[in-house]
């Protein structure tokens, strides 16, 4: 292994933590622009909490609300906007992986000149990184994506029906505020749909990455177990607030990068439901509980012992030798059953997907993440029609 590592983000957690917000953000500037989604913290409570702590702290707020499930590019420059004309010196990203997502780039487009729509890649030769951004403090009321811990966002332009991504050092958060307690309120599929996701976020490394990190192994392995462990209490019981801390905090693991460092795995399951989520704008976690066991079982083929090892390490499975393709397919079937058991759609026509736009959709997902070859990266990498066996698949 070589690599080069730093994750510079202080993480504030533990129940309560919301009170501390004013004095993290203190730190960093005086007149926040507080991020917000659709309205729920405003329902309960937490919007006037943070304000509260915020104004505590001799910190003034102009609110962004109306961040979409899956945030529009329209939306993150109207953010920058607002950021500019009320001179916000510091963004709060008060939400789910949405709104953290958006806060990030809201915060670098005040700086970026030109198109912000060049930070992703999406076809083009050229590609501009943004290299400055205001200081962003973000608070997860969603334990889902780990994005309050990482310096990586997703964006889709409505205009091109595209979702694509950046990665740069200036969107790391100054300090992620952590409080499990604000995810108490959060429904039951959405709960679900979250769990989904952080483990997906490791299984994408440990199934894409490069051989010879046990390390690692052991790190994602400890993570989804601890997921199917606390995972189901937290979406039986929303005030289970020891369940909702430890999912919050494996969310947190999944993708803060410890799990991924060293193994330079690409991410071809969450390339394909981005463009799935893009057309159909459906929960980025209910998408990839389909379109993940379906890709598992297409990449099994040329793998069978790493999903053989999956297998016995986390379902108990014994394989008969290493590269047991019927062991590797029971812990792909096992996996299935636990995200249907805590109420993830499985298949396509669960969220009213068809099969009349598959190839569009191994179209647009190449265009954005590609080899020399024309191929989604991955191990295998795979062609736009194995993209669409993939999810011919999970009709």
């Amino acid at each position: 292994m070589k690599f080069t590592f730093q994750n510079p983000v202080q993480i504030i957690f533990g129940a309560g933590t919301l009170d501390r917000l004013g004095e993290a953000v203190r730190a960093h500037g005086t007149k926040a622009l507080v991020v917000t989604g659709g309205g729920s913290v405003k329902r309960n409570g937490t919007f006037d909490r943070a304000v509260a702590s915020l104004n505590a702290a001799g910190v003034s707020v102009v609110e962004c609300s109306g961040v979409e499930p899956n945030p529009r590019l329209s939306t993150v420059v109207r953010g920058a906007d607002l950021a500019r004309r009320k001179a916000c010196d510091v963004v709060v990203a008060l939400g789910g992986g949405s709104t953290m997502d958006a806060a990030k780039v809201m915060a670098a487009v005040v700086f970026f000149e030109g198109d912000p729509w060049e930070m992703f890649p999406h076809g083009q030769a050229n590609r501009r990184l943004p290299d400055r951004a205001l200081p962003i403090v973000t608070v997860p009321t969603l334990a889902a994506t780990g994005s309050e811990m990482n310096a990586g966002a997703v964006i889709t332009n409505e205009k091109t029906t595209i979702k694509s991504f950046v990665t740069a050092g200036c969107l790391y958060p100054k300090v992620a505020v952590v409080d499990p307690e604000l995810t108490a309120s959060v429904p039951k599929d959405q709960t679900a749909y979250g769990v989904c996701d952080l483990i997906t976020h490791v299984t994408e490394s440990y199934f894409n990455g490069v051989d010879g990190t046990p390390l690692q192994d052991r790190i994602v392995e400890g993570i989804i177990l601890t997921a199917m462990e606390w995972g189901p209490k937290a979406v039986a019981d929303g005030n289970d607030i020891e369940a909702r801390a430890q999912v919050q905090w494996a969310s947190v693991v999944a993708l803060n990068g410890w799990a991924q460092v060293g193994t330079f795995g690409p991410y071809p399951v969450h390339m394909i439901e981005h463009t799935l989520s893009a057309h159909h704008d459906i929960a980025h976690g209910a998408g990839l509980a389909i379109v993940n066991p379906a890709w598992m079982r297409v990449a099994a083929r040329t793998r069978p012992a790493r999903f053989a090892q999956f297998a016995q390490r986390i379902f108990g499975i014994t394989p008969k030798h290493p590269d047991d393709a019927e062991a590797a397919s029971e812990g792909i079937d096992r996996f299935e059953a636990f995200l249907r058991s805590i109420g993830c759609p499985t298949r396509l026509s669960e969220v009213g997907i068809g099969e009349e736009l598959l190839d569009k959709f191994a179209e647009d997902t190449v265009l954005v993440a590609h080899d020399e070859e024309g191929r989604l990266p991955g191990r295998p990498a795979l062609t736009p029609s194995e993209i669409v066996e993939v999810l011919r698949s999970a009709l």
